[in-house]
């Protein structure tokens, strides 16, 4: 006999809140220096490129959004690009080459050294993303992967691997942006509210 839809509803829930807490206890600090990562690179005048499939191309965008318009704080845009908004570039990469390469050449690109990639992919598997990442190296730019299940190839080739744990990709979804929101909330504190404590991260990156 199949579950009843309040059923559903709340086992839904339950999954989702236990997936995230058990995330959040593991992964905290990782949250942490991915946003000291990103909050050095948007002080230094870099940018960030975002690039993902589907739904993850849907939370690059969404990411990228609260960047340049704002998050909760009223502050000035930040840059931020996600690379799967560009249809023309997209269809004109997919077409003449392979959909494999529609985010690597944006990322050679406009990527420059004091950028930064945020490369999301709830398997870690994408190629294209992982062809991203490997552009990424080539400009000299740090990446924070963003992922679910065993974090896939991309657990080998990011600076920072955020990775939710869990076999279901919606609630992967759901972890993953939940992070990315803590994500924007801690770039504007160390960027507009407590300054000083993101200087020693700045000199030690060599400002």
């Amino acid at each position: 006999m199949s579950d009843s839809p309040l059923t559903l509803i709340m086992n839904h829930s339950r999954a989702g809140a236990a997936a995230r807490e058990l995330f959040f206890e593991r992964n905290a600090q990782k949250v942490l220096d991915a946003a000291v990562m990103m909050s050095v690179c948007l002080a230094r005048q870099g940018k960030l490129l975002l690039c993902g499939n589907g739904g993850s191309a849907a939370d690059a965008q969404h990411v990228a959004g609260e960047f340049v318009n704002r998050f909760l704080l009223e502050r000035p845009p930040l840059a931020a690009i996600a690379l799967s908004t560009d249809t023309s570039i997209l269809t004109a990469v997919g077409n003449d080459y392979s959909f494999d390469q529609v985010f690597s050449k944006q990322v050679l690109a406009l990527g420059r050294p004091g950028d930064m990639l945020l490369a999301i992919s709830t398997s870690g598997n994408s190629s294209n993303v992982l062809r991203a990442i490997k552009a990424a190296r080539q400009r000299d730019m740090p990446v924070v992967g963003l992922t679910g299940k065993d974090g896939g190839a991309m657990r080998e080739q990011c600076d920072i691997l955020l990775n939710v744990e869990h076999d279901s990709t919606p609630l992967v979804q759901e972890v993953l942006l939940a992070v990315e929101h803590l994500l924007c909330r801690l770039c504007d504190y160390y960027l507009f509210e407590k300054v000083r404590e993101l200087q020693p991260y700045l000199d030690a990156a060599g400002k």
